[in-house]
């Protein structure tokens, strides 16, 4: 990685699910709130996969503590919905990879 001089120096790196997986591992009871943590974000997350709206709610809900509009947040979550659709119609219709991302910015600059 780039140092401040400019140079290139090693060094130890971890991506998100490395770094909470070595939350997981200390042993120690000031990590346990990491811990208890991580067990309910994931017990979340199982629960959203056999009730998607669950997510919905989360994003409302997130959105809102963020200080957006009801109106900003029903835009959004339409948004999100008629973005899912385009692209569910793009694979119905073979597009693939790299293409993805000419489309989308096709899309953006219109």
């Amino acid at each position: 990685m780039p140092a401040e001089d400019g140079k290139m120096r090693l060094t130890d790196t971890a991506d998100t699910e490395q770094i909470l997986r070595i939350i997981q591992s200390i042993p120690s009871p000031k990590s346990e709130p990491f811990k208890l943590w991580l067990a309910a974000v994931g017990k979340d997350r199982i629960e959203e996969t056999f009730d998607p709206e669950l997510s919905i709610d989360r994003a409302l809900v997130t959105y809102l503590k963020q200080g957006y509009s009801r109106e900003w947040i029903n835009q959004r979550l339409q948004a999100i919905q008629v973005r899912k659709e385009l692209v569910d119609e793009w694979a119905d219709r073979g597009v693939k990879g790299g293409e993805y991302a000419i489309l989308t910015d096709e899309i953006t600059q219109a």
